[in-house]
């Protein structure tokens, strides 16, 4: 509880707490557990995270919602998923999850500032 008063990129601040407690009504729920609101009048949409802030959480059904290009959200309506789409997940760059290829993760080589091209 002391964390969320003090820090901002844990979940949310307290002046959003109390403006989603008094203005805010829940829309829905995305599979990662973030809560998506609105106020009253409509005019305004945000995301309450869970866990530590990360725009890239929100998924693509759930973005075109928050920023106002379907009025519907997908929690109402389902959207048809094609068999060759991927699952949503965060963008990883800076974490240890990061993609690394295979060039960089062998840790016995010496770089050079080029390689000679072999025929």
């Amino acid at each position: 509880m002391i964390k969320q008063i003090f820090t901002w990129w844990n979940s949310q601040t307290i002046g959003t707490f109390f403006y989603t407690l008094f203005f805010g009504k829940l829309v829905g729920r995305d599979e990662s557990g973030n809560k998506y609101y609105e106020n009253k009048n409509k005019t305004n949409r945000w995301v309450i995270y869970k866990g530590k802030i990360n725009a890239s959480k929100i998924t693509t059904d759930w973005y075109s919602w928050i920023h106002f290009i379907k009025n519907t959200p997908p929690s109402e309506k389902k959207y048809n998923k094609h068999s060759w789409q991927k699952p949503h997940s965060e963008n990883k760059t800076g974490t240890k999850e990061s993609y690394k290829p295979n060039k960089i993760i062998k840790k016995n080589k010496e770089f050079k500032k080029y390689e000679t091209w072999k025929p």
